[in-house]
């Protein structure tokens, strides 16, 4: 059986995005350099043109996306970047987690879900739609979420050498002590993949 998996680019200080983050700029003010590291290579990822990596961080990258079966987060995320023109560029069915689902969704060729009854049941629901394989959680409210609730298997972290200052933090609302165990450590330069197994975790019944 799969994984639940936060997959997320963070700086040494804790941010995943920069301050007024918006559709023309995704990432807020100075949060592209926490994912330069996608684009910054020679290499295309295999499973798409859009990314151009170092040989290390491709095989990093690559390996997540052929273990991942579905995307889970949040209807910020999902406004942000504007329902990626209704084509994920993980190329897998997407669950969104919101309050009210949209009047209308980008047409194309990602089957996107919205749930609205709560975090377990978006998870039950974005597990079936991995068909076994991974749930890539990505957006910080879900993914702390997800923590609360004792859902994540697994975090892999991208580490960026920079302070970015200020901006969106992962782990802004967290109130409980959560043990990590680190399990792979890659570095690539400008940035250290590192990925930790989450300890004492709870588990959304299939």
């Amino acid at each position: 059986m799969g994984k639940v998996v936060v997959d997320m680019s963070m700086s040494l200080d804790g941010f995943i995005a920069g301050v007024n983050d918006s559709q023309k700029e995704p990432l807020g003010g100075g949060g592209a350099a926490l994912q330069h590291w996608l684009f910054n290579g020679q290499l295309e990822s295999r499973h798409s043109s859009f990314f151009k990596m170092n040989p290390i961080s491709r095989e990093v990258f690559d390996k997540s996306v052929d273990a991942t079966g579905a995307i889970l987060t949040g209807r910020r995320t999902y406004n942000v970047v504007g329902g990626w023109g209704g084509n994920h560029p993980a190329g897998v069915p997407v669950v969104i987690l919101t309050h009210q689902p949209p009047e209308a969704a980008p047409e194309g060729d990602t089957p996107i879900s919205f749930v609205t009854d709560g975090i377990e049941s978006a998870v039950r629901k974005a597990k079936a739609r991995a068909e076994g394989k991974n749930v890539g959680v990505a957006g910080a409210r879900i993914v702390q979420q997800c923590l609360r609730a004792g859902l994540v298997d697994e975090l892999h972290i991208h580490h960026i050498p920079i302070l970015l200052g200020k901006g969106i933090r992962l782990f802004t609302s967290l109130s409980e002590r959560i043990p990590l165990t680190v399990k792979e450590t890659i570095s690539d330069g400008d940035v250290t993949h590192i990925l930790y197994s989450v300890e004492r975790v709870g588990r959304v019944s299939d």
